[in-house]
């Protein structure tokens, strides 16, 4: 099987995985594992992200945030590009803001310190598998490029994998949010 082949079949499982625990599980301790983490953060700017389909929703844990930290949500500028942050806080109006996501477009830009960020599958190297178009491998790398900055995936526990398949152009998590607690990896 090739590397291609192997992606699509993992994608297609982690969709599958996802789905069938997404309004099973309780959200709660997720969502609080998720504030917990976030409130060591105080005072930076903390990328969050608007769920499409099944994916898990952060916004309830980024709304308790808004009085401490600067919130921002990523814009989407087609294949091939990373994305660029714009300032949100709850109750501010979202327009589309490519491949199904939500954002406050007319907001002024920022750059994250970090990123709360979503996807499909995950295994405990801080390997990370998205929908196959590379924005956060994008977005991270010159994020990361300019100085340091942080990313946590947010999931279900059922998106874990053993082992996924990593190029070289893959951006490691620093840990992972789950229903079961933070996994660190760095």
């Amino acid at each position: 099987m090739s590397l291609i082949e192997a992606k699509i079949a993992i994608r297609a499982e982690a969709k599958a995985r996802r789905a069938a625990v997404h309004g099973a599980v309780d959200p709660a301790p997720a969502l609080e594992a998720l504030r917990a983490l976030l409130a060591q953060f105080g005072g930076q700017v903390v990328a969050g992200y608007s769920p499409i389909g099944t994916e898990i929703d952060p916004f309830p844990a980024l709304a308790g945030l808004a009085e401490t930290h600067r919130l921002c949500l990523p814009v989407t500028h087609g294949r091939g590009h990373p994305l660029t942050f714009h300032l949100w806080s709850p109750g501010v109006a979202l327009q589309s803001a490519g491949f199904g996501t939500s954002a406050p477009v007319e907001a002024p830009e920022v750059v994250p310190d970090v990123l709360v960020v979503p996807m499909l599958a995950f295994d405990r190297t801080g390997g990370r598998m998205g929908y196959g178009a590379g924005h956060y491998d994008r977005t991270l790398d010159l994020l990361r490029s300019r100085g340091p900055v942080k990313a946590y995936g947010f999931a279900y526990a059922a998106q874990e994998f053993e082992a996924l398949p990593q190029e070289p152009t893959d951006q490691p998590l620093d840990g992972v949010v789950t229903e079961n607690g933070l996994i660190r990896f760095f």
